[in-house]
């Protein structure tokens, strides 16, 4: 019994000694609670191929942060320990782990974080942010100061659509409030560092942290450093604790102490009992704008309203819609007779008219007036040389007459005595230089000879080229002062020299004019002058007599004035009858180039666009996406013709992202008037959620496709990607079934992938009475390519509205119309596949007109390049016809028109019936041929013309050869001008085959009997 007690006291002391070694060593832990927030939306799965490579990165990282959290003891023996979970969101949060202790759970905790997948949706930062704190305050250790939150994203989106949990800012301040610390750290260097900050505590809290950087030295900077701050961080924390010694006797109490600060926030206590209703309370911030409600029941019948005052005038209205064509009036009454017109322009000169009869001898004039003195004649012969007279005075020195002839060299004279130094002449002009001649040989200096006899002058020679100026020599002695010479040609006008001096006032008074002084004695004549010019013409001398009569007639003389209108002359015989009036056709052709509204033109629609707004279209391309929507009703009002307003064709868009995540624009419904409906589109925000197709499509049909009121219905749907089908549990097929045309407009997704034809066929009804059409697009900016813009609008409309204007054909006799396509180079492909449009719509007239009773049409087809050939015969089977004209090919060959009219004229020539008719070839040609000459196209034309063959010519474009395009209508007989215009067609273009009534004109022409 002894031992049995000593036995339980020592159980006693080891189990006391064991729970106080327990308690010792939880008291030594100082744990950190560390919480994980992975960002796995949409915009950081698909921001590199695979999709999946950022989000294995981003798990990569937090297993190798997990890792480093180890225990380590502070200089105050407090061990740190480390508590950990995680969780990962996108527009869902999703739980990893709660809190676990890592010396117990870390594995357990790196497997969860392996086993993530990526939502891929939208990015609610701010709803993660709120759930991880939650976690940290209810599952946490009671240390406040040693709790943290690592969030890693990319920071997307920036701005543009509604944070459903009121935003990072406000998430930020909450855990700010609650002591919690936020760490922000970016998946790549990349990333929006403006709303990493907001998320981040502070600025020690970001640093630049990086999850997914190429460098795995730059991913353990980031986990050490943010290891390093919570480690310094919590130092104070863990060591500022009361030592726990056993305590002595009671002291006295002391004096009141002070109020102490205010306590830090308590954990969350549990839910208490509903309390009373309190007081209301003061006016709280404007909150965030919540998601648009469900519609509600219809309200029940107010009381009658008071009688409203009389509004103000309202604008003016839209035009209305253009009443129908009138009947035709009555014939109007005979107009009054005009005004006469205006003079013409002068006419040609007419035929030189026959001689008229002579006319009486006038008598003689009187005399006329005398003339002015008439120029003066030419120099008369010299005359003999008188005497000498004596010598008279000296005259004035004369001016320098012109250079006379050079005279013949006379015997050579005496060497008179120098003279004096003459004035220095003028300096002449410089002549040109002489070519330079090659250097002779220099010969062997010779010795000097005795001076020989003077001999003979020579002939003077020709006058050399002037050379150039020599050196200015020194100047000689003044020689003896020589006879005056004449006067030297004046010389340039010097520079204006300087002022003098002002001279000293005259005294003197003016003298009387002298004396006349006596005339001097006439001098030697002067050397005959050159030819002078002409002088003035004299005055016309008297008129001669008469002269003999002549027979001959004079030279016609000028046309004189116009003289007055003479009395009006008795009616003409009657004139050759004009060429045949305007027909029915050719009158609707007026009507329909005059008038717009005569053209096919859109049908009246209700248009809807369906445009997917979610995260992964980023604010770029929705920035395109709404100027795409903008472009595409512009472009139908410029070129289709479609009038949008609140009671013609509507519009409307409807934008959609996640669940319950729609807003609409509707025009006559939200907005007024066209420009407001642009203003509002611009004015919409990127929602950046995720994509739930199914229900923005039920959603557009509840709000917008059952309020459309034209039978022409189009759906656009705008979308980058793939439905959530696995959420949105709302068909894709909801829009079929409704009469409406629901068009797929699918850009690729950041990685490449086209959309899912098989989502994309359900969206646009493929087997719907009404089938849809598709487009797939590289990037969002081909929205606003121009190619694609026409097409799409092409496709818009494919309900056309055109006015029933018809002008009926009849063939009164049996007749064979071949039709032969110009298949040369120069008309090329495009142009040609409308040649064969226009003959199919051409040979359905024929062969669907009015016939008189045995009257037969039949219709073949021809074309011709380098060579001729008959793709189909004569026949009156249509759908033969029209199958045989889609199937022709073109050539791409040179052009040989002749041979063409010899195949044309060949297959036309016997019907092989008994009933006649006519033959006729209808030819497209613009007058150009290859070997062609005139002679052979005018036996070529008589050819046709003797085979009873009617050649009709469609002339296309401006580039023709105008002389043999009337050859070919001519049938020989140039002058006939009526024949020409009723067989010769001509249009601008191509395309103009296929506007308007053109192919009726054609065909009604064709169908006449034939003219004589």
């Amino acid at each position: 019994m002894e031992t049995l007690r000593s036995l339980l006291a020592l159980l006693c002391v080891f189990v006391a000694g064991t729970q106080s070694q327990t308690q010792r060593d939880k008291f030594a832990d100082c744990p950190v609670d560390l919480f994980f927030v992975l960002d796995t939306s949409e915009s950081v799965a698909l921001r590199q191929k695979p999709p999946e490579f950022y989000i294995g990165q981003i798990k990569r990282f937090t297993n190798r942060f997990i890792d480093e959290l180890k225990d380590m003891r502070h200089r105050c023996d407090r061990i740190l320990t480390w508590n950990s979970g995680a969780l990962h969101y996108s527009d869902d949060v999703k739980l990893v782990r709660q809190l676990s202790d890592m010396n117990k759970d870390r594995e357990a905790l790196k497997k969860d974080v392996l086993d993530i997948e990526y939502i891929g949706k939208g990015t609610y930062t701010d709803c993660a942010i709120k759930r991880g704190l939650a976690e940290l305050l209810v599952g946490g250790s009671h240390y406040h100061e040693n709790k943290y939150i690592v969030v890693v994203t990319d920071g997307h989106p920036i701005t543009g659509y509604k944070e459903p949990c009121g935003g990072v800012q406000e998430a930020a301040n909450e855990a700010r409030q609650h002591g919690v610390k936020v760490f922000a750290v970016a998946i790549s260097p990349d990333q929006e560092d403006t709303r990493l900050s907001l998320i981040a505590t502070g600025q020690t809290y970001r640093q630049n942290f990086t999850a997914a950087d190429d460098s795995r030295s730059t991913h353990m900077g980031t986990i050490r450093t943010i290891i390093e701050i919570i480690t310094n961080e919590t130092k104070d924390t863990c060591c500022s604790f009361d030592c726990n010694a056993s305590g002595g006797p009671k002291g006295p109490g002391g004096d009141l102490g002070s109020k102490g600060e205010s306590g830090r926030p308590g954990m969350p206590g549990e839910k208490g009992d509903v309390g009373d209703i309190g007081s209301v309370g003061d006016p709280g911030p404007v909150g965030y704008s919540g998601m648009k409600g469900d519609r509600g029941g219809r309200g029940e019948k107010g009381d009658r309203g008071h009688k409203g005052y009389k509004g103000d005038k309202g604008q003016g209205g839209n035009d209305g819609v253009d009443g129908r064509k009138g009947e035709a009036g009555f014939p109007g009454l005979a107009g009054c007779k005009g005004s006469p017109g205006s003079d013409g322009l002068q006419g040609e000169s007419g035929p030189k008219g026959d001689p008229g009869s002579y006319g009486l001898k006038g008598a003689k004039g009187d005399p006329g007036r005398d003339g002015e003195p008439g120029r003066p004649g030419n120099y008369g012969p010299l005359g003999p040389q008188g005497d000498q007279g004596p010598r008279g005075a000296d005259g004035d020195k004369g001016e320098r007459g012109d250079d006379g002839a050079p005279g013949s060299d006379g015997v050579r004279g005496e060497s008179g005595q120098v003279g004096e130094k003459g004035e220095q002449g003028s300096r002449g002009n410089r002549g040109p230089r002489g070519e330079s001649g090659e250097p002779g040989i220099r010969g062997d200096q010779g010795r000097e000879g005795s001076a020989g006899p003077n001999g003979d002058p020579g002939e003077p020679g020709k006058s050399g080229v002037p050379g150039y100026r020599g050196d200015e020599g020194p100047p000689g002695p003044e020689g003896p002062k020589g006879p005056r010479g004449i006067k030297g040609a004046p010389g340039d006008r010097g520079q204006m020299g300087e002022r003098g001096a002002d001279g000293v006032q005259g005294n003197g008074t003016a003298g009387c004019p002298g004396f006349q002084g006596y005339p001097g004695s006439r001098g030697d004549p002067g050397e005959p002058g050159g030819k002078g010019t002409p002088g003035p013409k004299g005055d016309d001398g008297e008129p001669g007599d008469p002269g003999a009569d002549n027979s001959d007639p004079g030279p016609p003389g000028s046309k004189g004035a116009k003289g007055h209108r003479g009395p009006e002359g008795n009616p003409g015989p009657s004139g050759p009858p004009g060429p045949p009036g305007t027909d029915e056709c050719e009158i609707l052709d007026i009507i329909m180039k005059l008038c717009s509204c005569c053209e096919c033109k859109c049908a009246s629609l209700d248009l809807a666009f369906i445009v997917d707004s979610s995260e992964s279209i980023g604010s770029t391309n929705f920035a395109l996406a709404k100027d795409f929507i903008i472009t595409v009703v512009d472009r139908l009002i410029k070129d289709q013709q479609v009038k949008f307003a609140a009671n013609e064709s509507k519009v409307s868009v409807v934008q959609y992202s996640g669940s319950k995540a729609q807003e609409a624009v509707q025009l006559g419904s939200t907005v007024n008037t066209l420009a407001d409906f642009k203003q509002a589109v611009k004015d919409l925000n990127w929602l950046a959620e995720a994509t739930y197709t199914g229900e923005a499509l039920d959603y557009a049909l509840k709000n917008t496709v059952k309020l459309m009121t034209q039978e022409n219905r189009v759906v656009l749907v705008l979308t980058d990607g793939r439905s959530d089908i696995s959420r949105d549990r709302i068909p894709l097929n909801v829009l079929c079934g409704n009469n409406v045309r629901v068009g797929g407009l699918g850009v690729k997704d950041y990685t490449g992938r086209n959309p899912n034809q098989e989502q994309l066929e359900d969206v646009i009804c493929k087997n719907d009475p009404k089938p849809g059409f598709s487009f797939v697009l590289d990037n969002f900016a081909e929205l606003l390519d121009d190619t694609f813009l026409q097409n799409l609008t092409e496709s818009i409309c494919q309900d056309k509205k055109c006015p029933d204007y018809k002008c009926p054909i009849k063939f009164s006799s049996s007749a064979d119309v071949l039709i032969m396509m110009d298949s040369s180079a120069s008309v090329g492909q495009k142009n040609f596949e409308m040649s064969k449009t226009f003959v199919r719509r051409v040979a359905e007239r024929f062969l669907k007109a009015e016939k008189d009773r045995g009257a037969t049409v039949r219709v073949g087809l021809g074309q011709y390049s380098r060579s001729a050939r008959i793709e189909q015969t004569l026949t009156a089977n249509l759908e033969l016809l029209s199958n045989k004209t889609m199937e022709v090919t073109f050539q791409n060959d040179g052009t040989n028109m002749l041979e063409a009219m010899e195949v044309g004229m060949k297959n036309l020539r016997g019907r092989g019936d008994a009933s006649g008719g006519g033959k006729k070839l209808v030819l497209f040609s613009d007058g150009r041929s290859q070997a062609i000459t005139q002679p052979l196209l005018d036996k070529r034309v008589k050819e046709l013309a003797s085979a009873g063959v009617e050649l009709f010519v469609i002339s296309v474009g401006s580039q023709v050869n105008e002389a043999n395009l009337r050859t070919l209508v001519s049938k020989g007989r140039p002058d006939d001008i009526t024949y020409a215009q009723r067989h010769m067609f001509r249009v601008p273009d191509y395309p103009s085959l296929l506007r308007g009534v053109f192919h009726q004109t054609v065909s009604r022409r064709v169908s006449l009997p034939s003219l004589p």
